[in-house]
């Protein structure tokens, strides 16, 4: 078995959406806190409902697999998904996204070279009215469309 405080995946399971990605699991890295319980350590591309930093609970299957099973705790971060529209000025670039939202300090990672998805954490610290305010506008003058993934009541009342 690991030992705690070591890096391990726990998946998640959901229906996939109808014209999104056809995956039905999303594997993130987590630490491992206790016999059934860790810490994410990524923001999650395609799974609702949790963020960076969150506590979830699992159990372990006959393969070895540890599957999420609820959240345990918050870390009161949100997580957002951002993509470039390739005919918007932005182009199909996950760099300039970054640099868009770069006054803002977030931990991001892309999906792929062939879909720029730029998945981002937003921590609980973060001035959510104004990266609100920034990405209602990038939508509005065609540079992304956005979703949250997993959004606090700190970020839905900002």
């Amino acid at each position: 078995m690991e030992s705690m405080d070591e890096k391990t995946k726990v998946w998640f399971r959901f229906v996939p959406r109808e014209g999104w990605f056809p995956q039905d699991t999303e594997g993130l890295w987590a630490t491992r806190l206790s016999a059934d319980t860790a810490r994410l350590q990524n923001v999650p591309f395609l799974q609702d409902g949790v963020a960076e930093g969150d506590i979830v609970r699992f159990t372990t299957d006959s393969d070895g697999l540890h599957w999420a099973v609820g959240r345990v705790s918050s870390a009161g971060n949100c997580t957002l998904r951002v993509v470039p529209i390739p005919s918007g000025p932005l182009g199909r670039s996950p760099h300039a996204v970054h640099q868009r939202l770069s006054a803002f300090y977030l931990g991001g990672e892309v999906f792929s070279e062939d879909f720029p998805m730029v998945a981002f954490t937003a921590p609980a610290s973060a001035d959510f009215a104004e990266i609100k305010a920034l990405l209602k506008q990038g939508q509005e003058e065609g540079w992304w469309h956005y979703e949250v993934g997993c959004g606090t009541d700190e970020w839905w009342n900002a």
